[in-house]
């Protein structure tokens, strides 16, 4: 196999992506957005654009192809899984205080936007809509658990089991999911001026989002970062997604499945990880350390790792 075109592969899948997340970078440094824009475009993908997204390319899905309950239950049970091994390590290496905020870094990814944004590019829009079905699962998988892991060892938490199903229920990305599989299901046309401009409308989410998680980056925060940051930032960028692609390969997977496996399970941790860290007065500067860190080094580990698979022959 050519290695040049595998490279070269690889970087139409990586670069695009965190190109985006640099000029995030780029555009706070030179005061071209703040952190009031950077609050409320954030809030608009979460609210509207993203769900958006997220509907018409399940209604535009063929569910016959897209919506596979196998691959679905592997790579939900494998979070699950994830988050078990993370804690363990947790009680092993951390401070009793710290391990609800290590175990939430080292097994939450942001799929939602990398992860998404990530698999669109490689597969079109195969890869949207089956990401789509994916992130629908995983929203509540990674609510769910985070709040169980952080009420566990934080004081301030509030994460009874109603305030738990109340925020999933009010979850945008979920009611998208659930709102467009009937559509899907029964195919049901929408007026093509609706999904003309839903597509402008959706259209906005990934490289507004991407855009915003470059400006939240500080990389000051890496240069102060502690061993448990850097510890779990390798669970969630090394470990994981190659525990997760080698029992993926030893069910049968293979291809775009494989692919779209290791995209989402080598996203870098999830911005809302610091939320609820700061949320339940849990140590909130670990979280961002950790976003920090799993941001840029997935740069290269998710290029690293889409090279490998790709000359190996897996996807």
């Amino acid at each position: 196999m050519d290695l040049l075109a595998v490279f070269s592969h690889t970087l139409q899948v990586t670069l695009p992506v965190f190109a985006m997340v640099f000029l995030g970078i780029v555009f706070k440094r030179i005061g071209w957005i703040d952190a009031h824009f950077i609050s409320m475009a954030s809030a608009l993908v979460f609210r509207a654009t993203m769900p958006t997204l997220i509907f018409l390319s399940i209604v535009r899905a063929d569910l016959d192809v897209a919506l596979q309950p196998g691959l679905i239950v592997y790579f939900l049970g494998f979070s699950i899984l994830s988050f078990f091994l993370a804690w363990g390590w947790a009680i092993w290496r951390c401070p009793h205080e710290e391990r609800g905020v290590f175990t939430q870094g080292a097994f939450r990814g942001n799929c939602g936007i990398v992860g998404l944004a990530l698999a669109a590019n490689q597969y079109g829009d195969y890869g949207l809509s089956l990401g789509s079905i994916l992130v629908g699962g995983i929203i509540i998988v990674y609510n769910v658990l985070a709040a169980i892991i952080l009420a566990y060892y934080s004081d301030g938490a509030r994460s009874g089991i109603g305030a738990i199903l109340k925020h999933i229920a009010k979850n945008p990305l979920i009611l998208g999911v659930l709102l467009a599989i009937p559509f899907a299901y029964f195919q049901i046309d929408l007026p093509a001026w609706l999904l003309t401009s839903g597509d402008y409308f959706g259209a906005m989410s990934l490289p507004l989002a991407l855009v915003c998680i470059g400006g939240t980056l500080s990389f000051t925060s890496v240069k102060r970062s502690s061993g448990l940051a850097l510890d779990a930032s390798l669970w969630k960028v090394v470990w994981l997604p190659l525990l997760g692609v080698l029992g993926a390969f030893a069910l049968g997977y293979r291809g775009r499945e494989l692919g779209i496996l290791f995209l989402f399970f080598g996203s870098p941790g999830a911005a809302a990880s610091f939320v609820m860290a700061k949320a339940v007065n849990a140590n909130a500067k670990l979280a961002a350390n950790i976003i920090v860190i799993t941001t840029v080094a997935s740069l290269f580990t998710l290029s690293a790792g889409v090279f490998i698979l790709k000359l190996v022959g897996w996807i």
